[in-house]
């Protein structure tokens, strides 16, 4: 299911019911399958301005990421707390996985944006063709 990021472009919300059958994995193992399942993946809180600008970001570079958005998902405290440990003592949300690999939080996202390594990131992951 796709949802208009306003003007920007599309992204991909996954519902809650769409990863219940991953309910009686490890916690951690089920953060890297959803991270492994697209091309990029955002945990993102629907009410944080950090996580929609990152969405407006990848939108606006015409990449379709998934996007769980842990408040409206039923594992969403236990996700997080997986990416807490993940991240170490960072923001927990937005957190962006390209390739199945964790690129961190937005500071992590803006920095590889600005130093131009982002470009290249999402093209070896099939996010980008061009």
């Amino acid at each position: 299911m796709q949802y208009q990021a306003e003007t920007w472009g599309y992204y991909h919300h996954v519902p809650a019911s769409a990863v219940r059958h991953s309910m009686m994995v490890d916690p951690v193992e089920r953060v890297a399958r959803l991270a492994s399942e697209s091309a990029v993946v955002i945990f993102s809180v629907s009410t944080c301005c950090m996580c929609h600008a990152v969405k407006r970001l990848f939108c606006g570079m015409g990449v379709s990421p998934a996007v769980y958005e842990l408040d409206q998902h039923p594992m969403g405290k236990e996700i997080e707390r997986v990416l807490v440990r993940l991240l170490g003592n960072a923001p927990t949300v937005p957190v962006v996985f390209i390739g199945g690999k964790l690129v961190g939080a937005m500071d992590r996202v803006m920095a590889s944006h600005i130093n131009g390594t982002l470009v290249p990131l999402l093209k070896e992951a099939g996010a980008l063709w061009l």
